[in-house]
């Protein structure tokens, strides 16, 4: 009876120990219907993360709306160990830690090419800012695509968007409308469509899958494919939760989340260009639903407008608000990503 009672024991232990061995991670994810990079990508990855890393793991994916959860309240998640992975929201999340918005002021990155350029730049400052202050380690940053804007009223450039009610994504966007006399409004995502429809605004500013997945077209009547920003998001691991990894495991995770990062720059170059095509009812339209939107041409002086934005509105602004939390936050910048620009 001693031998079998001592034999349970240690296949209990045994047990145990085994289970132990296996770091289970709350992975808090972009809304459900933000649109294809969330579907297609990101909630794939980490449904698959213990089979793609190598590592014993078991992953608990929830997206941030189904969790009941505001999308501005990531960093602060983080920060408590709710969950231990966070897909950020940059513009959402940057109330609470104003430096991630110098990775995608308003007329910073007209271009994929610029926003890598830039966010590689200054994203490492970032994370020392998300380590310190939110027990945060940064793990990549991504764009959700060039914000372009979508107006009910046919606008022909971007002195056309004076008077009108726009809806913004962050404030660095609400000091550039204002600064060519419209009125920028912070709203919910899932409110724009019907916003647009109703008259509630005028214009709203976001990528051009994400409108289609939302049916902004079914309201606009017109886009102005002029990039504004590139709505850069990002993904951090709670320093606690990093900790139970090994240096080599932690080798292992930073790498698959690594290479999700650049899937995703790839992907989102991908869905710009057919949600391009699909909103103004050109083919192929792949992913979307095909629409009748009037693409305005770009002029030269549309252009020349928003990459003077940096210097004239949005670097001013926001190194204001961030040398207020961060003493060194606008000195940085200047040596990385304004370096580059000559400011």
């Amino acid at each position: 009876m001693l031998k079998v009672i001592t034999a349970t024991f240690v296949a209990i232990a045994t047990a145990s120990a085994a289970y132990a061995d296996t770091i289970t991670l709350r992975v808090l994810g972009q809304p459900s219907g933000s649109g294809l990079i969330a579907q297609q990508k990101e909630q794939p990855f980490f449904q698959k993360l213990a089979e793609k890393s190598g590592l014993d793991i078991k992953v608990e994916y929830l997206p941030v709306d189904v969790a009941g959860i505001p999308d501005t309240d990531g960093l602060r998640v983080l920060k408590s160990g709710l969950f231990d992975i966070v897909s950020l929201r940059g513009p959402q999340v940057s109330r609470d830690e104003p430096s991630i918005l110098g990775l995608d002021l308003v007329g910073l990155n007209t271009s994929f090419e610029a926003g890598k350029k830039h966010m590689d730049a200054f994203s490492g400052y970032v994370g020392s800012r998300l380590e310190s202050k939110f027990n945060a380690k940064l793990l990549g940053v991504w764009p959700a695509g060039p914000q372009v804007i979508f107006c009910k009223p046919e606008v022909k450039s971007l002195s056309d968007l004076e008077g009108l009610k726009v809806r913004v994504g962050d404030q660095s966007g609400a000091n550039f409308v204002a600064k060519l006399g419209a009125t920028g409004i912070s709203m919910p995502f899932g409110e724009v469509q019907q916003s647009l429809a109703r008259g509630v605004v005028d214009c709203a500013i976001t990528g051009p899958a994400s409108a289609n997945s939302g049916g902004w077209p079914e309201a606009a009547t017109t886009v102005l494919p002029v990039a504004l920003q590139l709505a850069v998001n990002g993904y951090a691991i709670n320093t606690k939760s990093w900790a139970k990894f090994s240096p080599e495991q932690q080798e292992k995770l930073a790498a698959a989340i690594g290479e999700l990062n650049a899937d995703i720059w790839d992907f989102s170059k991908e869905l710009y260009e057919d949600a391009m095509r699909c909103n103004a009812g050109v083919t192929p339209c792949e992913r979307g639903k095909p629409y009748k939107l009037t693409e305005a041409p770009v002029s030269d002086a549309d252009i020349k407008t928003v990459t003077a934005a940096v210097a004239d509105v949005s670097l001013p602004i926001w190194a204001k608000q961030c040398n207020a939390v961060a003493a060194d936050c606008e000195e940085v910048w200047k040596k990385t990503i304004g370096a580059d620009l000559g400011l």
